[in-house]
């Protein structure tokens, strides 16, 4: 399961990269600066899901991955229901939090790149 959602994600990110590099707007520098951050900001979301999978952040990581739509309610249910559950509730706390500003900031939901520039997402 790790691996098939690693590839999914990685796909979402090239399919996104292949946007922002077709949209050509700008100079070469701006699409470059739109590429590098697209880049940045996932491989952020790439370690916070992926890297150091091991039993204790196993169900906290698959929340992550479940909110940022690459886990779906089907391939939940291979996992024991406790760990459904409990994936879940950390879902819904991530998505009641998702609109609370983070130390009295501005709010911005898990999974966001930030990238104000370039095309919409592209799934």
């Amino acid at each position: 399961m790790h691996q098939l959602l690693l590839e999914r994600f990685c796909q979402r990110a090239l399919d996104e990269l292949a946007a922002v590099l077709r949209a050509r707007e700008g100079t070469a520098h701006d699409q470059y600066r739109r590429a590098y951050e697209l880049l940045e900001k996932r491989d952020e979301e790439l370690a916070r899901a992926f890297d150091d999978f091991r039993r204790s952040t196993a169900v906290m990581q698959l929340a992550i991955m479940r909110r940022m739509g690459l886990l779906s309610d089907e391939e939940l249910k291979v996992f024991s229901e406790q760990t459904q559950q409990t994936v879940r509730g950390v879902d819904s706390l991530q998505s009641a939090d998702a609109g609370a500003a983070p130390n009295g900031g501005p709010a911005m939901p898990l999974g966001s790149s930030g990238v104000t520039d370039g095309p919409p997402l592209v799934s």
